[in-house]
């Protein structure tokens, strides 16, 4: 079937008989399973220990921990409820700190809850678990919004370069930077894409590749350092990756390796594209030096599951996130349309226009 008529066969995250069901991640590519969740804390353990990742796929499970939550406590007397309810909202809060969408999420969840104010546990759990779903489908309408902007930036028989995994599996669904690459090919475009393979957690070489392959769109995976190598041959026509921060004068964290890419673009006169919602701008935020970037076990970059390749004790560092400055970014993709250059005034204007 052709790539443009083919849905992923694999849903990121999804409702069933009143539980939350997120695929386990990290058994792909050999292994599809989902797992099942019932609480905030259940949800918050998923995001921590890399069960679900991506940050819009961060910020709809968050959403969701806090209607389960709410659903687990809705006989609860009033004053329980809403102590209980506050509770989890702190383990989720907690579960990591880099992705914005996480604590964009939560917001908005906290809003319903004060809104519901004078409303019984169980009127309150209903309005969460409908708020829950909501984020769900307008993250897919987004993203196609966000792939329709972009594509047209994307040649017929553009070869693109991503990193990590920015696709449905990041998402609710359909993805940020593969969300660009699946509307250009179903606008009748013909794009391949290079995938890096994204140490030390090998987003791009077990998620992106996986993905893409599942949708018949042509991928190759390549080592992380044999991109400049591509670039240099002039078989790299365009960069796309996601992000999970933006801060206000556009600077972007994304995985780790991101900044390098966008500085061999940067030589290789290649435009370097990031596909983000704005709820992932942080206007909090005023540059990437801001940003907080997370450091995992030290174990993830001396082997992976069960194998090592790093004798156990030689000290190791493993931030999982780098800052990429926006003058390294061609255009920030966004579901309002293609921002070329962007910096605060841009992106000021952009929000004010968009509150909300």
């Amino acid at each position: 079937m052709p790539a443009s008529k083919q849905r992923l066969s694999v849903e990121t995250l999804r409702w069933k008989n009143g539980r939350l069901e997120m695929i386990d991640q990290r058994a792909l590519p050999s292994e599809v399973h989902y797992l099942s969740y019932d609480s905030a804390a259940g949800v918050a353990e998923g995001i921590r220990s890399m069960v679900v990742r991506g940050a819009p796929a961060i910020g709809c499970a968050a959403a969701y921990g806090v209607a389960l939550e709410a659903l687990r406590l809705q006989h609860a007397a009033a004053s329980e409820f809403s102590a209980q309810l506050e509770a989890g909202f702190s383990v989720l809060a907690a579960s990591r700190p880099t992705a914005v969408n996480l604590f964009w999420a939560l917001a908005r969840m906290r809003n319903v809850w004060q809104n519901c104010s004078g409303g019984t546990p169980t009127q309150t759990a209903s309005m969460l678990l409908a708020e829950a779903h909501a984020v769900r489908a307008a993250d897919i309408e987004i993203n196609r919004r966000m792939g329709r902007h972009g594509a047209a930036l994307l040649e017929d028989g553009a070869r693109v370069l991503t990193h990590c995994n920015a696709g449905a599996l990041a998402t609710a669904g359909y993805g940020t930077a593969l969300g660009v690459i699946r509307a250009a090919i179903e606008a009748g475009k013909k794009v391949s894409v290079f995938a890096d393979e994204t140490r030390p957690f090998l987003q791009g070489a077990r998620l992106t590749a996986w993905e893409l392959a599942q949708d018949n769109i042509p991928v190759t995976l390549i080592a992380d350092n044999a991109a400049g190598f591509l670039m240099s041959r002039g078989e790299i026509d365009a960069v796309i990756v996601g992000a999970d921060r933006v801060a206000a004068n556009g600077d972007v964290a994304n995985k780790i390796g991101t900044y390098t890419v966008a500085v061999l673009a940067q030589r290789h006169r290649i435009p370097f594209y990031v596909a983000a919602p704005l709820s992932t701008i942080d206007t909090g935020i005023a540059s990437g030096a801001d940003i907080p970037i997370e450091e995992r076990n030290a174990d993830e970059i001396r082997g992976y599951g069960e194998l090592r390749w790093a004798p156990q004790d030689i000290p190791a560092r493993n931030p999982v996130f780098d800052v990429t400055p926006a003058d390294l970014v061609t255009a920030l993709i966004t579901e309002k349309g293609v921002m070329r250059a962007p910096d605060a005034g841009k992106i000021g204007k952009l929000l004010e226009e968009n509150p909300g």
